[in-house]
């Protein structure tokens, strides 16, 4: 396992947790999470990743006192979990917020509001001043049953925030969202961390933990696989370039795959993918012997992808 870390305040601490469930009728055991350990600190925005089943959501229940765990420890704010004192400072949107539907966004967050202690004028106050920020404003008195998934979404993260909270926990927030509202989301976590809030999310979407997150952990099959500021994770030196060149026949491609290079059509040109100063300059000695020419030359550094592909992906024989 990959791990990095820091001494730093840690607003959530996660030390051994397991979770193990039974389930049909011959009482079959299933380990969903094993021995999961992660730290979150004051500040971060937190990327909490993993393929589907690996243990992120069964994680966040388990923190936010949903489900108990079968072994281990996690703590926010200090204390261990669940503790009500604790998610009074705690903002939750689940992966698939249930949100009453006959209800109107304006009802269900000041509802929400209410519920976490404000009266009933800050309450109001409060709900437009989200709704707004999350831009639910215009649809704030629709029944929910009218709204898309992504305006419940968003009407789901204005509940999250309604609050006030310190720390915000985000599963899945961008699910159901066209791109327009990613960004608006990927906006609002940025503005959130700015007034010093600490963000914890898990997505799928990786492209926005790269360009978000201070730090991640990635699980398989419930368990750690990489932990670490992403800074420190990613080898940000060249691994790869990308030669782009044309006028290649059918022989000199069959020779790129011969060595070891993974190519690919686009268009009429062809992509190879050269790893190291030694294929670099195998591929473009070759490329002018044929004939072919060099359109473009791009140096790719590792992405979060790249990451995520190489220690979370089970393949078959794992």
């Amino acid at each position: 396992m990959l791990f990095m870390s820091r001494v730093s305040e840690a607003l959530i601490r996660v030390e051994g947790l397991h979770k193990e469930f039974r389930l049909g009728l011959m009482r079959r055991r299933v380990l969903a999470v094993r021995g999961v350990s992660f730290a979150v600190e004051r500040g971060d925005i937190f990327g909490f990743l993993g393929p589907n089943g690996a243990g992120k959501t069964t994680t966040i229940k388990m923190l936010t006192g949903l489900i108990a765990p079968t072994g281990g420890t996690a703590t926010i704010f200090g204390a261990r979990v669940p503790s009500p004192e604790a998610m009074k400072r705690v903002g939750f949107l689940p992966e698939n917020p249930y949100i009453y539907p006959y209800l109107t966004p304006t009802e269900f967050v000041e509802l929400c509001a209410r519920l976490s202690g404000l009266s009933s004028r800050a309450a109001r106050d409060r709900t437009r001043t989200v709704l707004d920020q999350v831009g639910v404003l215009y649809a704030a008195d629709r029944p929910v049953r009218k709204l898309s998934k992504g305006m419940l979404q968003r009407t789901g993260l204005a509940a999250a925030l309604v609050a006030d909270p310190e720390l915000l926990i985000l599963d899945e927030p961008m699910s159901g969202l066209d791109p327009v509202g990613r960004k608006d989301v990927r906006d609002l976590i940025v503005e959130e961390r700015r007034r010093g809030r600490t963000i914890f999310f898990s997505t799928h979407i990786l492209s926005d933990v790269e360009t978000l997150c201070d730090r991640v952990t990635i699980l398989r099959r419930g368990q750690v696989v990489v932990s670490g500021r992403l800074e420190e994770l990613l080898k940000r030196d060249v691994r790869r370039t990308d030669l782009v060149l044309e006028h290649v026949d059918a022989a000199l491609e069959q020779a790129f795959v011969a060595a070891g290079h993974a190519v690919r059509r686009l268009g009429e040109r062809l992509v190879v993918e050269a790893e190291g100063e030694a294929a670099v300059k195998f591929v473009l000695e070759r490329s002018l012997a044929a004939g072919a020419a060099l359109v473009e030359a791009t140096p790719r550094s590792e992405t979060l992808e790249d990451l995520f592909v190489r220690e979370a992906i089970v393949t078959p024989d794992a």
